[in-house]
């Protein structure tokens, strides 16, 4: 009888592989991207006004290569090959040097297959950048007061589109460089290549204060080697992106180390997190990165400090005459003006499509590391988790708002760079396999699309 039942019962499932996991997930991903691209090819034949040229993506079909393409590629070879064991042996101050130098080389070299002009001076040139704006501004307390004024379109005083869109730290750091000296669109790439590529660094820096410095060496190769950077390269977000990453990472460090270093590093994160909230209204969606430092150390002195730092920016620019809340409001006013991207984008195709722009800004890998990170088993969340959770949360957020309709491939950056962390939890025997998927769809998307950022 106990034979005939064993020989009855239901054999066990056989559970399917991480692997194979993996690469279900990266299929479905990639499904998406097509989807994306079929259904908006279909669109745009219609007549509906996806306004993107390559969707999910602005850019347009233009196979080419450039001066960058030699080095790009090298480059990547370099990091696949030797990136993880350097990450793995190296001494952790060396090793953030090497990984921003890499970082910054792999920016500049996807840049620069679209040529020194096309790829890095004339990106933030355009009648509809920052560059454009900078003449105009000859007081810059008057600048402040005056700056919601020009939020609203269909107005004589109105600000060029990307200066309206963000609060007015964006253009006061444009403004600024133009007061050093250094004018124009070539120092402001610079700058943005510099400041954004530092992500992966800071990325890093946060993971190991907060007690995980295996999964921050494991993750920085996938950081440096991020396929977002197309657009670190292209865009004043990748700056936006390294400002929070490192208000984050400073916070970090000040509340993990005692005495004056710890407090001032605290209210350095806290005044870099204060600005960037006025560089992006976006970044309001970010706080949760900060919650995560305090929920992990479980000090508050530091948060208190950091806060103070943020603070102080938020009364210094309300004092010079502008509420960031009014700023906001307008926003939202313009956004669905006649003319306006927000008001022609359909809904309806954005709110799954931009997913697809993500997935090709995070590349395979990082869909591969979010599906081990969400099949892991349940327990009291790590810092890996909880960051990326917050990252992830933000993403949500900003799409279903309807206010993310296209270009989040740039747009989401600041949120990304933390997506790329998950990718810490590949296994080893494949993770140069990873690094290469990674590489080879940045390069396969700057070398066949001209990318409008």
């Amino acid at each position: 009888m106990t034979g005939l039942l064993r020989r009855s019962e239901t054999p066990p499932r056989r559970r399917r592989s991480p692997a194979v996991a993996d690469g279900v997930a990266v299929f479905a991903a990639a499904v998406l991207v097509t989807l994306a691209a079929v259904i908006g090819a279909i669109l745009v034949e219609r007549g509906v006004p996806v306004l993107a040229g390559a969707p999910p993506l602005l850019a347009r079909w233009l196979p080419h290569v450039g001066p960058g393409s030699v080095f790009a590629v090298l480059i990547a070879a370099a990091v696949v090959l030797r990136g993880p064991e350097i990450a793995a042996r190296l001494r952790w101050r060396p090793l953030l040097a090497a990984g921003y130098l890499t970082s910054v080389a792999w920016t500049v070299s996807l840049a620069l297959i679209d040529g020194w002009t096309r790829g890095v001076v004339d990106q933030l040139t355009t009648p509809t950048e920052y560059i454009a704006a900078v003449p105009r501004v000859t007081d810059i307390p008057r600048m402040i007061d005056t700056f919601a004024g020009g939020i609203l379109s269909l107005q004589p005083d109105s600000w060029t589109t990307h200066v309206a869109g963000h609060p007015p730290g964006a253009l006061l750091t444009f403004v600024t460089l133009d007061r050093l000296g250094l004018s124009g669109g070539a120092p402001a790439g610079v700058l943005c290549i510099l400041v954004g590529a530092s992500a992966a660094v800071a990325v890093a820096v946060t993971l190991r204060a907060l007690g995980a410095e295996d999964t921050a060496r494991a993750a920085l190769p996938f950081g440096v080697l991020f396929p977002g950077a197309i657009w670190v390269g292209a865009s004043a977000d990748g700056l936006f992106a390294g400002v929070l990453a490192w208000g984050v990472a400073l916070l970090a460090v000040g509340a993990v180390r005692s005495g004056l270093a710890g407090y001032v590093a605290a209210l350095c994160g806290g005044v870099l997190l204060g600005f960037s909230l006025y560089l992006s209204y976006g970044m309001v969606l970010a706080g949760l990165l900060p919650l995560v430092v305090l929920l992990v150390t479980r000090r508050l002195s530091p948060f208190v400090l950091a806060t103070l730092g943020a603070a102080a920016v938020v009364v210094t620019f309300t004092a010079l005459g502008f509420w960031w809340f009014e700023g906001v409001e307008l926003v939202q006013i313009r956004y669905y003006q006649p003319g306006e991207y927000g008001l022609r984008r359909p809904y309806g195709y954005w709110v799954w499509a931009n997913l697809a722009a993500l997935a090709l800004a995070v590349g395979p890998a990082t869909v591969a590391g979010l599906r081990r990170l969400a099949a892991a088993p349940r327990g009291s969340p790590g810092p890996l988790a909880l960051l990326v959770a917050a990252a992830a949360i933000a993403i949500l957020v900003a799409d279903l708002s309807g206010l993310s309709k296209a270009e989040v491939e740039r747009i989401w950056l600041l949120f990304a760079v933390w997506l790329v962390a998950a990718c810490a939890l590949l296994p080893r025997s494949s993770v140069r396999l990873w690094l290469a998927s990674q590489a080879v769809l940045a390069l396969v998307i700057n070398h066949v699309l001209l990318t409008t950022w």
